[in-house]
Formats: C-alpha cells, structure tokens, sequence
C-alpha cells in the first residue's frame, strides 16, 4: 500500500462504499513564543474550513507528551493517543488518511504514531490542504466512537543509544536544516551540530515547489546518494521528532524502511555527556 494519496483519489475514496477516516493536523514549528508573539493555531485554521468530515487532532497535546529530559515531542501517553483516535472515529478495520496545512510534517507524525501503534491502512495527503480543489466545512462533525486500540512497535522506533549506535552499523540521517546540522544556528536547542556519524539529508529537499513528493525513482535516488540501501538499516532524526517523520515517510514512499528517533536533537542535545560533531562532515 502507498504511504501517501494524492487529492483526487482521496475524493474518489470518499465517495466509495468504505470513506476513509479523515484527520486534520495542522501544526507549525513556531518562534513566535519565543518572540512574544502568538504561535500557530491549528485549531482556529481547522474552525476556518477544513476537509468535510474531518477531526481535528492536537499535535501538541494527543500526539505528543509535554516536553522534558525525552524531547520537545517525546511519544504520547498511549492512554491519550488512542483515547484521541477513537474519539475522531479511528478503527482497525477502516482506513485512516491524515493531512495538514500542506508541509507534511504533522500529518506525517500522526501516519507514523499510527503505523508504529498497529494500524494497517493509513496515508497522508500528498499536498495537504492546498491540494484538495473539492469544497471545505466550517461545521465540527461528530463521528462514530472508534475502536482502535494502539499496540505498538509495529515500525522502528530508536531511542539515543540506539541512534548513536545506528550511526554506527547503518544510516543514521538528519532531517534538519543543513545549517543546523553543521552547527553553524541553534535557534531553539542547548548546543548546535550533530550526533556523529548523521548524514545531513534536509526533510525540505523531499518535496517539489508545490509541497507534494518528488516520484518514488527521485527520492530513490537521493536515498542512494546519501549511502541508503536496502541491505542497510536506516534511522532518521531531527529536532523533535516531527519533522523526521517526514523524511520516514519519503523513505516509505521510495520503498525503504526506516526507524524514527522521537527524542531526537532535543533530547540528544539536552545531556552534556553526549557527544556532539559540527561542520559538514558526519563524524
């Protein structure tokens, strides 16, 4: 099954006998707190016309626990994750498609938690909102109580240890922005750089200009270019988990498996014990 979807067959699906589930996650990497200005509503942007059927879904609160010595995004309560999925409709047996404002990095998220926890049929819409031409709704609807139960360790999950070593035997690839990488700006974590032995392989370079993924052949072939094989285990990290999501989802779509590491700079970054590279180089 493909990890993504494009607009028109998500339209042709909802107007099938079985419609998928709908998850809107809108979420933003904000500064803006940090500047004294308000950050990024997803919730007022869903209030303002979202897919017809569609749940909101709080990155922050349901697909995430708060922030501490894991993460700005450690795992969420189990508890809370699927008592959030149930809530928007969310069953075993009936596929689930998830979007965001049109970066991918919260649908991402929740396509993985979801993978990772046992679900069989979830995609994501390649595009996110931007890309669907049908009409939106204002109205919050109120599905069906789902039956979903998350069981997880259905995908690769890393934790520090296990990303240090993976750097190591496989690879390990930073989906942060490449001057973040190199340590050169650090605009929210303790110290900037790497974990050594990352490949720095920006989530960005994934996507065209109009947000949607390059073709299966093209990622492919970036893969390739940063020392991905099928014969070799593959990690990916960022700053908090989100947006390395992405890049596993981009590595699904060329047909590589990889693990996420949630934790990720965030939670690298906070020990001082770890060791930490800069500059281009991985080590």
């Amino acid at each position: 099954m493909n990890a993504i979807i494009s607009a028109s067959e998500l339209a042709s699906a909802l107007a099938g006998a079985h419609p998928p589930v709908l998850l809107d996650v809108r979420w933003q990497l904000s500064l803006a707190a940090a500047a004294g200005e308000p950050p990024f509503d997803g919730r007022a942007a869903y209030r303002a016309g979202h897919l017809p059927g569609a749940v909101f879904v709080d990155l922050d609160e349901e697909l995430a626990s708060p922030p501490g010595g894991r993460g700005r995004h450690p795992l969420p309560d189990l508890e809370v994750f699927g008592a959030a999925m149930r809530r928007a409709g969310v069953s075993s047996a009936a596929p689930v498609v998830v979007y965001d404002g049109g970066l991918g990095w919260g649908a991402a998220r929740a396509w993985w938690l979801l993978r990772w926890t046992g679900h069989p049929d979830v995609r994501v819409l390649d595009g996110g909102l931007p890309s669907w031409e049908g009409p939106l709704e204002t109205s919050v609807p109120q599905p069906t109580e789902g039956d979903f139960v998350p069981a997880p360790g259905a995908a690769g999950l890393l934790d520090a240890d296990g990303a240090a070593a993976l750097a190591r035997s496989g690879v390990l690839l930073d989906a942060r922005a490449g001057e973040r990488y190199r340590g050169e700006v650090e605009p929210i974590d303790r110290v900037g750089g790497h974990i050594p032995g990352a490949v720095s392989a920006p989530t960005t370079e994934n996507v065209g200009a109009d947000g949607r993924f390059l073709p299966a052949g093209e990622l492919g072939a970036r893969f390739k270019e940063l020392g991905v094989s099928q014969d070799s285990p593959v990690g990916v990290y960022c700053g908090s988990g989100v947006s390395a999501a992405h890049e596993v989802l981009a590595l699904a779509v060329a047909g590589v498996p990889a693990a996420l590491y949630v934790g990720s700079w965030s939670e690298w970054s906070s020990d001082p014990g770890r060791p930490v590279a800069v500059g281009p180089d991985p080590q």
